[in-house]
């Protein structure tokens, strides 16, 4: 019995004629074209004529819808202006930017205006123990090229930080003898950062190949020894009959709490800040992540009663060491592996300035700072 069998198509061309599936690869014709040679018949074109009346009429009626238009985006950008738009604010409308003193307080004047609050439109009044932050006041808005630069808050970061205290001040008037809402959220905003705070944070110790400094300090030691002398000033002055404790020691990734009453106690001290005060320590929290490190700042400038700076017997607490003690570990890792270009260097200035605006909103004439 014979079983028919089915064979697969590449064997094919073994049984029949090979040369039937054979294809040429190449595309090149195997005869060339036979291109025919145009050659024009005819008479020659006509001359141009010249345009019609109605093509006449066309052309006139679209110059005139265009005058139109451009009258209308005139019109359209006076009343934008008149209307306190500030799209096409393209100039300053002052030339001059001085500081006042009237009816006992520090005033800015751009021209004859007095410059005032964005929102409330309520006149911008500093102490005159505050002589130095009218000044710096005045000169931001001097350095400002065009009215729509005022609406842009990173150009105004002075008047920004002056505005949000004298929020503050309003919302403890109406609150009477009670803690404002505001106050209330600040502080309790504020007080988070003490279990993640930047100085209370330290690496492991140290390996053998890790990289030390001059002094022979790894990383580690140097958050240590600067933490510790920030926090015994605070414990000693500011916080007495506390303990703040690291919230991670390099031995484990969840932070430890810290022990019952301390968070209270900063809280408590906080919330009775002034509006300077609170507003210049909000300000400094959220620009070096550290509520302890911005709180020693605070204390260290302010002309207010939590002014301690007589207290410190050696170099004075300034910007310079604020912000380096916010950043320690960046700076550390930068140091070994480089900066990133437009990155490390723009934060570490953008800190610098932050904290700087902190020290000119609190310190005054009134206590020595």
């Amino acid at each position: 019995m014979k079983v028919a069998t089915r064979l697969p198509l590449r064997l094919a061309p073994r049984l029949v004629n090979a040369t039937a599936f054979i294809r040429p690869i190449h595309s090149t014709a195997a005869k060339p074209a036979n291109v025919a040679p145009i050659v024009g018949t005819g008479p020659p074109p006509a001359p141009p004529e010249p345009p019609s009346a109605a093509e006449v009429n066309v052309h006139q009626r679209v110059a005139r819808r265009r005058k139109q238009a451009e009258m209308l985006k005139h019109a359209k950008e006076i009343r934008s202006v008149s209307a306190g738009k500030t799209g096409t604010l393209t100039k300053r409308f002052w030339k001059d930017v001085a500081v006042k003193e009237l009816d006992g307080a520090y005033e800015v004047h751009l021209d004859t205006r007095p410059l005032r609050h964005p929102v409330t439109k309520e006149i911008v009044r500093l102490p005159l123990s505050k002589p130095d932050l009218a000044s710096a006041l005045a000169l931001e808005w001097d350095l400002l090229t065009s009215a729509q630069d005022a609406t842009r808050h990173h150009l105004i970061p002075l008047t920004s930080l002056i505005c949000r205290a004298l929020d503050i001040a309003e919302a403890d008037v109406a609150a009477g003898s009670a803690t404002s809402e505001v106050r209330a959220g600040i502080a309790a905003t504020l007080i988070k950062y003490m279990d993640t705070d930047s100085i209370l944070c330290w690496a492991p110790p140290a390996g053998e190949f890790d990289l030390r400094n001059d002094a022979g300090e790894s990383l580690r030691d140097v958050q240590k020894r600067t933490a510790e002398e920030i926090v015994s000033f605070m414990t000693t002055h500011v916080w007495p009959g506390i303990t703040i404790k690291p919230v991670l020691d390099g031995h484990t990734i969840f932070p430890e709490e810290q022990e019952a009453g301390v968070r209270e106690v900063v809280q408590g001290w906080i919330t009775g800040l002034d509006h300077w005060e609170i507003a210049g320590l909000e300000r400094g929290v959220l620009a070096g992540k550290s509520l302890i490190t911005a709180a020693r700042f605070v204390t260290e400038w302010s002309e207010g009663s939590v002014g301690k700076g007589e207290h410190n017997t050696g170099k004075k607490f300034g910007v310079d060491d604020a912000a380096l003690a916010t950043s320690l570990e960046v700076d550390w890792q930068t140091g070994q592996w480089g900066e990133v270009e437009d990155t490390h260097d723009v934060n570490k200035e953008d800190v610098k300035r932050q904290i700087g605006s902190v020290a000119l909103l609190v310190s005054g004439t009134s206590k020595s700072a």
